[in-house]
C-alpha cells in the first residue's frame, strides 16, 4: 500500500471484521480475488442480513397485519419493528411517517403522483437539479406533459457543484416541488441539503429528497436537514433488493391520495365506495415485500452496530487515498471534483472507452461501473458518452484501491 495514505484520528472501523461479514468477497472472478467498486449501484450484504431474510422464510413465513395465529402475528411484529428501526435511522418523528416500497424509483413516483399530481397547473413549475438520477428527472416530466407544467433544472459548474444563486433565483412562487439529491450517484457530490431546504421553506416550496446514495454513508437526519419528502433504497445500504423507504412529513401523507388500490390499504369497502387507512397502511396495497424490509432492519442494525461516524470516517480515508493514488496513473482524469465529495470516483482513462476499461480491469477481479449510470444529463454535460465509476463501500481497503491502480496501468498498456 502506498505509504501516503491519509492517517485516521479518532474511531476506526475493524475492516478485517467488517470483510468476514461479507461472504462474496471471498469468491474469485477470472481466477483474482474479488475486488468490489460498485456499491453505488447495489452494495453487497453481511451475514446479519441474509440470516435475518433466512431466519423469516425458515421460521416466521406468513402474510402480515390480516392473520391471527401465531406466525402471522410473528411475522407482523418483525415487519413493524424494521419500520421503527428505519425511522430510528433517519431520525423521524413517528415510524407512522415510513412508507415501505420497492425502492427510490418508487418512493418519488408515489410523491410525484399522489402529492405533486392534484397540485400541478399550467404554468406552474417542479425544480431539479442537473445532476439528477433518472428517477429524479422521468416521472417530472410525465407530470408536466400530463398537467402543462414546466420542468426547470438547477445548473451545475465544471466541478460538479450545484449553482446556488441560481437556484436561489429560481426558487419562485410559481414552484410547486423542489426535488434534490443529496449525494450525487455519479458525481460523488454531497449537496448543501440543509441549506437547500431553508432556502426553498422561506418560499414554502416542499422539497424531496433523494437520499439513496447518503443513507449507506453517513449519518441522516430528516428533520435536521428540514425537507418535505425523503427516499432511499435498501440493496445500496446493504440490504435486500426491492425494498425502498418514503419518508414523508405526516400531514403531507394525511392529505395525500393513495397509490394504489387493493387489500391492507383499506378500511372499509363496499361496491358503493371504500374507505382508506391512514398512513403508512394506505400507500401499501397489496401483500407486502415482507422479508425485505426485514433484511432492511437488520442492515440498519449492522449499519448502526459499526456506527455512522465510523463509516463516514472510513469512506473519507480511502476517497482522499485514492483520488491520489488513481492520479497517478497516466490518462486518468477523475469527474467530479466538488469541494464536498462522497466515496464516488467517476474517471475517464485516456481515449479509452469507458466500456472498454471496465471489461479489462474485470480480467483483474475488478468490478467497476461503466456508462451514463443512469444520470446521462451529468455524463453529457461533461461532453462524455461515458465514464467509469470506482464506488466504495465499508469493506473496501487501500490494498483495493491499489490492485484498481494496477489494472488500470496493464489496460493503458494494452492501448
Amino acid at each position: 500500500m502506498n505509504d501516503t495514505a491519509p492517517k485516521m484520528t479518532g474511531p476506526e472501523l475493524d475492516i478485517d471484521k467488517v470483510r468476514s461479514d461479507f461472504p462474496i468477497l471471498q469468491r474469485t472472478v477470472h481466477g483474482k480475488p474479488l475486488v468490489y467498486f460498485d456499491t453505488a449501484a447495489s452494495a453487497q450484504r453481511p451475514l446479519p442480513v441474509i440470516e435475518a431474510v433466512d431466519n423469516f422464510y425458515r421460521n416466521h413465513n406468513a402474510n402480515i397485519h390480516r392473520g391471527v395465529h401465531t406466525l402471522s402475528q410473528e411475522a407482523t411484529d418483525h415487519h413493524e419493528q424494521a419500520r421503527a428501526k428505519v425511522a430510528g435511522f433517519i431520525n423521524a418523528p413517528s415510524d407512522q411517517e415510513i412508507v415501505f416500497t420497492r425502492g427510490a424509483t418508487e418512493s418519488i413516483n408515489l410523491v410525484a403522483y399522489s402529492f405533486l399530481r392534484p397540485r400541478l397547473q399550467p404554468g406552474d413549475e417542479i425544480l431539479i437539479t442537473w445532476m439528477e438520477h433518472h428517477s429524479n428527472i422521468v416521472p417530472w416530466q410525465f407530470l408536466c406533459e400530463e398537467t402543462g407544467a414546466s420542468l426547470k433544472v438547477v445548473p451545475m459548474n465544471q466541478r460538479g457543484e450545484l449553482e446556488m444563486d441560481a437556484l436561489a433565483d429560481m426558487l419562485t412562487e410559481r414552484v410547486k416541488l423542489l426535488g434534490v439529491v443529496q449525494v450525487s450517484n455519479a458525481l460523488g457530490t454531497v449537496n448543501p441539503v440543509a441549506e437547500i431546504c431553508a432556502m426553498a421553506r422561506k418560499k414554502e416550496i416542499p422539497v424531496l429528497v433523494d437520499g439513496a446514495q447518503a443513507t449507506p454513508h453517513q449519518a441522516v437526519d430528516v428533520q435536521a436537514l428540514g425537507c418535505d419528502f425523503y427516499c432511499f433504497s435498501g440493496h445500496k445500504m446493504y440490504g435486500p433488493t426491492g425494498i425502498g423507504v418514503l419518508w414523508g412529513r405526516y400531514e403531507h401523507l394525511q392529505a395525500m391520495t393513495p397509490y394504489q388500490g387493493g387489500g391492507e390499504m383499506i378500511r372499509h369497502v363496499t361496491f358503493e365506495k371504500s374507505e382508506f387507512n391512514d398512513a403508512p397502511g394506505k400507500f401499501e396495497a397489496g401483500t407486502p415485500n415482507i422479508a425485505g424490509a426485514i433484511g432492511l432492519g437488520a442492515a440498519v442494525d449492522y449499519l448502526q452496530g459499526l456506527g455512522m461516524d465510523k463509516v463516514a470516517a472510513w469512506e473519507a480515508r480511502l476517497l482522499a487515498y485514492g483520488t491520489e493514488r488513481l492520479a497517478q496513473v497516466e490518462g486518468f482524469r477523475m469527474i467530479g471534483t466538488a469541494a464536498n465529495k462522497a466515496g464516488v470516483m467517476s474517471f475517464v482513462l485516456g481515449d479509452i472507452h469507458a466500456n472498454d476499461v471496465g471489461t479489462l480491469v474485470d480480467l483483474h477481479g475488478v468490478a467497476i461501473r461503466t456508462g451514463h449510470h443512469c444520470a446521462m444529463p451529468v455524463v453529457q454535460y461533461f461532453g462524455l458518452p461515458a465514464t467509469a465509476r470506482a464506488s466504495l463501500g465499508i469493506y473496501n481497503t487501500m490494498e483495493e484501491i491499489d490492485t484498481l491502480a494496477e489494472a488500470l496501468e496493464k489496460t493503458n498498456a494494452m492501448f
